[in-house]
Protein backbone atom coordinates (compact mmCIF):
# COMPACT_ATOMS: atom_id res chain seq x y z
CA UNK A 1 0.00 0.00 0.00
CA UNK A 2 2.61 2.64 0.59
CA UNK A 3 4.51 1.97 -2.90
CA UNK A 4 1.01 2.54 -4.36
CA UNK A 5 0.64 5.32 -2.36
CA UNK A 6 3.87 6.70 -3.38
CA UNK A 7 3.61 6.21 -7.00
CA UNK A 8 -0.07 7.62 -6.95
CA UNK A 9 1.60 11.32 -5.46
CA UNK A 10 4.45 10.68 -8.85
CA UNK A 11 1.56 10.46 -11.20
CA UNK A 12 -0.64 13.02 -9.47
CA UNK A 13 3.09 15.44 -9.36
CA UNK A 14 2.75 14.86 -13.41
CA UNK A 15 -0.65 15.65 -13.30
CA UNK A 16 0.27 19.22 -12.18
CA UNK A 17 3.31 19.08 -14.48
CA UNK A 18 2.03 18.57 -17.61
CA UNK A 19 -0.51 21.92 -18.54
CA UNK A 20 3.43 23.64 -18.25
CA UNK A 21 4.22 21.89 -21.31
CA UNK A 22 2.27 24.11 -23.68
CA UNK A 23 3.68 27.30 -23.14
CA UNK A 24 6.29 29.28 -24.64
CA UNK A 25 9.17 29.68 -22.87
CA UNK A 26 13.26 30.64 -23.86
CA UNK A 27 15.16 27.23 -24.34
CA UNK A 28 18.56 26.67 -22.23
CA UNK A 29 17.38 29.54 -19.64
CA UNK A 30 19.82 29.42 -17.02
CA UNK A 31 21.03 26.33 -17.89
CA UNK A 32 24.08 26.97 -15.40
CA UNK A 33 21.63 25.77 -12.60
CA UNK A 34 22.42 22.23 -14.59
CA UNK A 35 26.08 21.69 -14.21
CA UNK A 36 25.66 19.56 -10.93
CA UNK A 37 27.53 20.52 -7.94
CA UNK A 38 29.96 18.35 -5.36
CA UNK A 39 32.31 16.36 -6.95
CA UNK A 40 30.56 13.00 -5.55
CA UNK A 41 27.51 14.06 -8.09
CA UNK A 42 29.41 14.70 -10.88
CA UNK A 43 31.62 11.50 -10.71
CA UNK A 44 28.28 9.65 -10.70
CA UNK A 45 27.37 11.49 -13.77
CA UNK A 46 24.39 13.49 -11.93
CA UNK A 47 22.67 10.83 -10.97
CA UNK A 48 21.79 12.20 -7.50
CA UNK A 49 17.88 12.42 -6.93
CA UNK A 50 16.99 9.78 -5.25
CA UNK A 51 20.25 9.09 -3.33
CA UNK A 52 20.84 12.24 -2.21
CA UNK A 53 20.77 12.34 1.71
CA UNK A 54 23.62 15.44 2.67
CA UNK A 55 24.09 19.19 2.34
CA UNK A 56 23.92 18.88 -1.54
CA UNK A 57 20.17 17.46 -1.58
CA UNK A 58 19.36 21.41 -1.87
CA UNK A 59 20.21 20.95 -5.16
CA UNK A 60 19.62 17.88 -6.49
CA UNK A 61 16.48 16.86 -4.49
CA UNK A 62 15.42 19.00 -1.47
CA UNK A 63 13.76 15.98 0.09
CA UNK A 64 17.57 14.15 0.72
CA UNK A 65 18.05 17.00 3.45
CA UNK A 66 15.45 15.30 5.86
CA UNK A 67 17.50 12.27 6.04
CA UNK A 68 20.84 14.32 6.42
CA UNK A 69 21.98 12.46 9.88
CA UNK A 70 24.23 15.14 11.36
CA UNK A 71 23.21 18.55 13.00
CA UNK A 72 25.16 20.68 11.12
CA UNK A 73 26.77 20.40 7.05
CA UNK A 74 28.93 22.16 5.39
CA UNK A 75 30.06 21.72 1.36
CA UNK A 76 32.30 23.59 -0.73
CA UNK A 77 33.31 22.91 -4.51
CA UNK A 78 35.71 25.28 -6.70
CA UNK A 79 35.92 24.07 -10.71
CA UNK A 80 37.44 25.73 -13.85
CA UNK A 81 36.05 25.27 -17.32
CA UNK A 82 37.47 25.92 -20.82
CA UNK A 83 41.04 26.31 -20.01
CA UNK A 84 40.27 28.28 -16.68
CA UNK A 85 37.97 31.06 -18.52
CA UNK A 86 35.33 30.40 -16.55
CA UNK A 87 35.08 29.95 -12.70
CA UNK A 88 32.11 27.91 -10.95
CA UNK A 89 31.92 27.45 -7.34
CA UNK A 90 29.31 26.16 -4.77
CA UNK A 91 28.77 26.43 -1.27
CA UNK A 92 25.91 24.71 0.99
CA UNK A 93 25.08 24.70 4.50
CA UNK A 94 21.75 22.50 6.12
CA UNK A 95 20.82 21.91 9.92
CA UNK A 96 18.80 19.49 11.05
CA UNK A 97 15.77 20.76 12.99
CA UNK A 98 14.48 18.16 14.83
CA UNK A 99 13.74 14.48 14.47
CA UNK A 100 11.75 14.54 10.97
CA UNK A 101 12.97 18.41 8.99
CA UNK A 102 16.08 20.02 8.19
CA UNK A 103 16.31 23.47 6.53
CA UNK A 104 19.26 24.26 3.92
CA UNK A 105 20.95 27.31 2.14
CA UNK A 106 22.68 26.99 -1.28
CA UNK A 107 24.46 29.54 -3.20
CA UNK A 108 25.89 29.01 -6.74
CA UNK A 109 28.06 30.89 -9.03
CA UNK A 110 29.12 30.40 -12.70
CA UNK A 111 31.25 33.57 -13.99
CA UNK A 112 33.76 34.40 -16.51
CA UNK A 113 36.23 37.36 -15.57
CA UNK A 114 38.21 40.35 -17.85
CA UNK A 115 36.18 40.02 -21.01
CA UNK A 116 37.29 42.66 -23.54
CA UNK A 117 34.67 45.36 -24.46
CA UNK A 118 35.47 45.77 -28.24
CA UNK A 119 32.08 48.21 -28.65
CA UNK A 120 34.57 51.53 -28.75
CA UNK A 121 37.19 50.48 -30.66
CA UNK A 122 36.82 52.22 -33.03
CA UNK A 123 36.36 56.00 -32.74
CA UNK A 124 33.99 58.67 -34.42
CA UNK A 125 36.67 59.46 -37.31
CA UNK A 126 37.32 55.32 -38.00
CA UNK A 127 40.53 54.87 -36.13
CA UNK A 128 41.00 51.72 -34.12
CA UNK A 129 42.45 52.70 -30.85
CA UNK A 130 43.13 49.60 -28.40
CA UNK A 131 43.35 52.12 -25.74
CA UNK A 132 39.19 52.54 -25.82
CA UNK A 133 38.84 48.51 -25.36
CA UNK A 134 37.68 48.27 -21.34
CA UNK A 135 37.43 44.96 -19.73
CA UNK A 136 33.93 43.41 -17.99
CA UNK A 137 32.91 40.68 -15.36
CA UNK A 138 29.77 38.81 -16.18
CA UNK A 139 28.15 35.99 -13.46
CA UNK A 140 25.43 34.14 -13.07
CA UNK A 141 24.28 33.77 -9.34
CA UNK A 142 21.84 31.19 -7.79
CA UNK A 143 20.75 31.27 -4.22
CA UNK A 144 18.58 28.42 -2.88
CA UNK A 145 16.82 27.84 0.04
CA UNK A 146 15.66 24.62 0.86
CA UNK A 147 13.31 22.93 3.33
CA UNK A 148 12.80 18.78 3.75
CA UNK A 149 10.73 16.12 5.94
CA UNK A 150 10.05 13.20 6.48
CA UNK A 151 6.36 11.62 7.59
CA UNK A 152 5.34 9.77 10.78
CA UNK A 153 2.59 8.65 8.66
CA UNK A 154 4.56 6.82 5.86
CA UNK A 155 7.71 5.26 6.36
CA UNK A 156 10.64 6.08 4.27
CA UNK A 157 8.62 8.50 2.81
CA UNK A 158 10.28 12.57 2.36
CA UNK A 159 9.55 15.52 0.15
CA UNK A 160 11.18 19.08 0.64
CA UNK A 161 11.24 22.13 -1.57
CA UNK A 162 13.56 25.35 -2.65
CA UNK A 163 12.38 28.46 -3.13
CA UNK A 164 14.72 29.82 -6.11
CA UNK A 165 16.42 33.58 -6.02
CA UNK A 166 18.58 34.06 -9.42
CA UNK A 167 20.73 37.38 -10.67
CA UNK A 168 22.43 37.18 -13.45
CA UNK A 169 24.83 39.96 -14.55
CA UNK A 170 26.68 41.04 -17.38
CA UNK A 171 28.74 44.01 -16.84
CA UNK A 172 27.38 47.69 -16.10
CA UNK A 173 25.36 46.76 -19.32
CA UNK A 174 22.52 44.56 -18.15
CA UNK A 175 21.04 41.73 -15.74
CA UNK A 176 18.43 39.96 -14.40
CA UNK A 177 16.50 38.82 -11.26
CA UNK A 178 14.60 36.12 -10.98
CA UNK A 179 12.53 33.44 -8.76
CA UNK A 180 11.45 30.04 -8.82
CA UNK A 181 10.22 26.97 -7.00
CA UNK A 182 11.44 22.83 -6.76
CA UNK A 183 10.12 20.06 -5.51
CA UNK A 184 11.06 16.92 -4.76
CA UNK A 185 9.94 13.61 -3.28
CA UNK A 186 12.39 10.54 -2.11
CA UNK A 187 11.14 7.21 -1.09
CA UNK A 188 12.67 3.81 0.10
CA UNK A 189 10.87 0.94 -0.14
CA UNK A 190 12.90 -2.31 1.38
CA UNK A 191 16.52 -1.77 -0.11
CA UNK A 192 15.45 0.51 -3.15
CA UNK A 193 15.40 4.14 -2.95
CA UNK A 194 13.07 6.36 -5.56
CA UNK A 195 12.94 10.29 -6.04
CA UNK A 196 11.90 12.82 -8.63
CA UNK A 197 12.19 16.24 -8.97
CA UNK A 198 10.68 19.26 -10.54
CA UNK A 199 12.66 21.80 -11.53
CA UNK A 200 10.77 25.25 -11.85
CA UNK A 201 7.39 23.85 -11.12
CA UNK A 202 5.83 27.16 -11.60
CA UNK A 203 8.49 28.13 -14.39
CA UNK A 204 11.45 30.68 -13.39
CA UNK A 205 11.00 34.34 -13.94
CA UNK A 206 14.09 36.26 -15.38
CA UNK A 207 13.16 39.91 -15.49
CA UNK A 208 15.82 41.54 -17.74
CA UNK A 209 16.70 45.65 -17.38
CA UNK A 210 19.29 47.00 -19.70
CA UNK A 211 21.87 50.43 -18.94
CA UNK A 212 23.18 50.92 -22.24
CA UNK A 213 25.35 54.00 -22.61
CA UNK A 214 24.32 56.45 -25.65
CA UNK A 215 27.44 55.56 -27.25
CA UNK A 216 26.95 51.78 -27.00
CA UNK A 217 23.44 52.14 -28.80
CA UNK A 218 25.06 54.59 -31.28
CA UNK A 219 26.92 51.56 -32.26
CA UNK A 220 24.32 49.28 -32.05
CA UNK A 221 22.56 51.71 -34.50
CA UNK A 222 25.77 51.66 -36.72
CA UNK A 223 26.44 47.85 -37.08
CA UNK A 224 22.58 47.01 -37.79
CA UNK A 225 22.09 45.32 -34.21
CA UNK A 226 18.51 45.97 -32.36
CA UNK A 227 18.78 47.55 -28.94
CA UNK A 228 17.81 44.97 -26.43
CA UNK A 229 14.72 46.00 -24.31
CA UNK A 230 13.81 45.21 -21.36
CA UNK A 231 12.13 42.06 -20.99
CA UNK A 232 10.90 39.00 -19.25
CA UNK A 233 12.24 35.51 -20.04
CA UNK A 234 11.31 32.12 -18.09
CA UNK A 235 12.53 28.73 -17.64
CA UNK A 236 9.97 25.69 -18.01
CA UNK A 237 10.07 22.93 -15.96
CA UNK A 238 11.92 19.89 -15.99
CA UNK A 239 11.18 16.48 -14.35
CA UNK A 240 13.92 14.32 -12.74
CA UNK A 241 13.00 10.76 -12.23
CA UNK A 242 15.59 8.24 -10.31
CA UNK A 243 16.17 5.01 -8.68
CA UNK A 244 18.74 3.34 -7.07
CA UNK A 245 20.11 0.85 -4.45
CA UNK A 246 22.91 0.09 -1.97
CA UNK A 247 24.43 -3.55 -1.58
CA UNK A 248 26.54 -4.93 1.33
CA UNK A 249 29.09 -7.18 -0.39
CA UNK A 250 30.51 -8.33 2.82
CA UNK A 251 34.11 -7.55 4.27
CA UNK A 252 33.65 -3.87 4.20
CA UNK A 253 32.91 -3.53 0.73
CA UNK A 254 29.59 -2.16 -0.70
CA UNK A 255 28.41 -1.39 -4.08
CA UNK A 256 25.77 1.46 -5.04
CA UNK A 257 23.86 1.25 -8.52
CA UNK A 258 21.77 4.10 -9.81
CA UNK A 259 20.06 5.77 -12.86
CA UNK A 260 18.26 8.86 -13.42
CA UNK A 261 15.98 10.17 -16.05
CA UNK A 262 15.64 13.92 -16.90
CA UNK A 263 12.71 14.72 -18.92
CA UNK A 264 13.01 18.22 -20.51
CA UNK A 265 9.65 19.60 -22.50
CA UNK A 266 10.77 23.20 -24.32
CA UNK A 267 11.16 21.46 -27.62
CA UNK A 268 13.66 18.65 -29.17
CA UNK A 269 16.91 18.81 -28.04
CA UNK A 270 19.68 16.13 -28.95
CA UNK A 271 19.04 13.76 -26.51
CA UNK A 272 18.86 9.77 -26.51
CA UNK A 273 15.20 9.99 -26.42
CA UNK A 274 13.60 13.48 -28.28
CA UNK A 275 10.14 14.74 -29.60
CA UNK A 276 9.04 18.07 -29.83
CA UNK A 277 6.84 17.47 -27.27
CA UNK A 278 9.13 15.79 -24.51
CA UNK A 279 13.06 14.65 -24.22
CA UNK A 280 14.27 12.16 -22.18
CA UNK A 281 18.07 12.17 -21.07
CA UNK A 282 19.33 8.83 -18.86
CA UNK A 283 22.34 8.73 -17.06
CA UNK A 284 24.04 6.23 -14.84
CA UNK A 285 26.36 6.27 -11.96
CA UNK A 286 28.00 3.14 -9.72
CA UNK A 287 29.94 3.75 -6.67
CA UNK A 288 32.40 1.49 -4.91
CA UNK A 289 33.20 1.78 -1.47
CA UNK A 290 34.59 0.34 1.85
CA UNK A 291 33.62 0.98 5.43
CA UNK A 292 33.13 4.03 4.29
CA UNK A 293 36.38 5.27 4.46
CA UNK A 294 37.32 5.01 0.13
CA UNK A 295 35.04 5.03 -2.44
CA UNK A 296 35.73 4.62 -6.30
CA UNK A 297 32.81 5.99 -8.49
CA UNK A 298 32.33 6.11 -12.06
CA UNK A 299 29.23 7.56 -14.61
CA UNK A 300 27.77 7.42 -17.96
CA UNK A 301 25.24 10.21 -19.10
CA UNK A 302 25.66 13.17 -21.72
CA UNK A 303 24.22 10.53 -23.96
CA UNK A 304 23.57 12.03 -27.11
CA UNK A 305 22.89 10.74 -31.33
CA UNK A 306 25.27 12.79 -33.29
CA UNK A 307 25.76 12.60 -36.98
CA UNK A 308 29.52 11.92 -38.34
CA UNK A 309 30.60 11.85 -42.06
CA UNK A 310 32.31 8.10 -43.16
CA UNK A 311 34.47 9.03 -46.65
CA UNK A 312 33.02 5.53 -47.57
CA UNK A 313 29.51 4.84 -46.19
CA UNK A 314 28.36 8.72 -45.92
CA UNK A 315 26.34 10.71 -42.70
CA UNK A 316 25.40 7.77 -40.34
CA UNK A 317 23.95 8.06 -36.72
CA UNK A 318 26.60 7.71 -34.16
CA UNK A 319 25.73 7.47 -30.00
CA UNK A 320 28.37 8.83 -28.04
CA UNK A 321 28.65 9.53 -23.96
CA UNK A 322 30.32 11.13 -21.61
CA UNK A 323 31.96 8.87 -18.99
CA UNK A 324 32.87 10.61 -15.63
CA UNK A 325 35.78 9.43 -12.73
CA UNK A 326 35.44 10.10 -9.49
CA UNK A 327 36.96 8.73 -5.72
CA UNK A 328 36.85 9.92 -2.46
CA UNK A 329 37.60 9.82 1.28
CA UNK A 330 35.78 10.06 4.63
CA UNK A 331 37.42 10.62 7.56
CA UNK A 332 35.87 9.44 11.02
CA UNK A 333 32.17 10.47 9.18
CA UNK A 334 33.35 14.19 9.54
CA UNK A 335 35.24 15.08 6.89
CA UNK A 336 34.86 13.90 3.58
CA UNK A 337 36.73 14.73 0.27
CA UNK A 338 35.36 14.18 -3.20
CA UNK A 339 37.29 14.17 -6.78
CA UNK A 340 35.44 14.02 -10.17
CA UNK A 341 37.37 13.98 -13.28
CA UNK A 342 34.85 14.99 -15.94
CA UNK A 343 36.00 13.43 -19.55
CA UNK A 344 33.53 16.61 -21.36
CA UNK A 345 36.68 16.65 -23.96
CA UNK A 346 35.42 13.46 -26.01
CA UNK A 347 32.28 15.44 -26.13
CA UNK A 348 33.53 19.31 -27.07
CA UNK A 349 36.27 21.53 -27.73
CA UNK A 350 36.56 22.06 -24.25
CA UNK A 351 39.30 20.71 -22.04
CA UNK A 352 39.30 17.72 -19.49
CA UNK A 353 38.05 19.63 -15.69
CA UNK A 354 39.55 18.03 -12.60
CA UNK A 355 37.06 19.09 -9.61
CA UNK A 356 37.21 18.65 -6.03
CA UNK A 357 34.78 19.68 -3.41
CA UNK A 358 35.23 19.13 0.86
CA UNK A 359 32.11 18.18 2.96
CA UNK A 360 32.16 18.94 6.57
CA UNK A 361 29.67 16.86 8.78
CA UNK A 362 29.21 17.73 12.63
CA UNK A 363 27.52 16.93 15.58
CA UNK A 364 26.51 13.12 14.18
CA UNK A 365 22.99 12.65 15.20
CA UNK A 366 23.79 8.40 15.95
CA UNK A 367 27.06 9.21 18.08
CA UNK A 368 24.74 11.80 20.29
CA UNK A 369 21.97 9.47 21.02
CA UNK A 370 24.28 6.38 21.71
CA UNK A 371 26.19 8.63 24.52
Amino acid sequence: MKGKWFFTVVLLSMVFFVPFAGRGQSKYSNEFLSLGVGAKGLALANTQVAMTSDVTSGYWNPAGLANVEQKYQLSLMHAEYFASIAKYDFVAFSYRVDELQSIGATIIRFGVENIPNTTQLIDKQGNVDYDRITNFNAADWGILLSYGRTFKQVKGLAFGGNFKIIHRRIGDFTGAWGFGLDAGLQYQLKKWKFGLTLKDVTSTFNVWYFNLSDEMKEVFELTGNEIPQNGLEYTMPRLLIGSGRDFDLGKGFSLMTTIDLDMSFDGRRNELINSKAMNISPHMGIEFGYKNIVFLRTGVGNIQKERKLDLEKGEKNVVTCQINLGIGFCIKDIVTVDYAYCDIGDVSVALYSHVFSLKLALNSLKKASSQ
